[in-house]
């Protein structure tokens, strides 16, 4: 004699509970590859390391520029030296995890952090000509941090977190003595790129 199929159910629930378990991976498991198709991530954690050292270095130098304009094109090379750096560790992150520079995602990250950076070269121009370098840090601070935290939208949720970093050091920097606009330049563009991308570089994979 067999047991209706209804009893066989009731006298293993464990079954049921497999079942529910395999769903619930299943459904994670889409969640999580959607999430990964929406993202941007090849943000490079060693690519931000190396651009932490490089603004430590150009702090160093230009502590010693002889004249406010040398300051500020001793920063901008280290900058475009950065951003060069940045570029090329991205594409090879990329590149190693099969994800597209020019995907949906990294398009948008693109679009989303260039804007506040050509913001931040028309106001230094500006400023520069008009001798308010000494708003520079805080200026450089706030518009790098707006561009990331809205590039990183895009990206792993550490990026916008930087991001955030930044803008509230540039607002201190904005408003603080003269004297430490150099320290605050170190702190910001050389100590939280060390930081943050120490910490992506061990938990996002480089």
């Amino acid at each position: 004699m067999t047991l209706p199929a209804r009893a066989v159910q009731s006298k293993n629930p464990s079954g049921h509970l497999a079942l529910h378990d395999r769903a619930i991976d299943d459904l994670r498991f889409i969640r999580e590859t959607i999430e990964r198709s929406q993202s941007f991530t090849a943000v490079s954690g060693a690519g931000g390391v190396v651009m932490g050292l490089i603004a430590l270095a150009g702090a160093a130098i230009s502590a010693g520029a002889a004249s406010p304009t040398m300051w500020v094109a001793t920063w901008m090379g280290a900058a475009v030296l950065a951003q060069g750096v940045a570029l090329f560790a991205m594409t090879r992150k990329a590149r190693s995890v099969g994800e597209k520079m020019l995907s949906a995602a990294g398009r948008k990250f693109a679009w989303s952090f260039t804007p506040p950076l050509l913001v931040g070269v028309l106001v230094t121009v500006a400023l520069t000509l008009r001798g308010g370098t000494s708003l520079l840090p805080g200026v450089w601070l706030l518009l790098y941090g707006t561009g990331v935290v809205t590039g990183g939208a895009f990206s792993v949720r550490i990026v916008p977190l930087m991001g955030l970093c930044f803008m509230a050091l540039g607002a201190v920097a904005l408003f603080a003595p003269v004297a430490f606009g150099n320290g605050f330049m170190a702190a910001g563009f050389g100590g939280l790129h060390l930081i943050f991308g120490a910490v992506i570089w061990r938990k996002y994979g480089g």
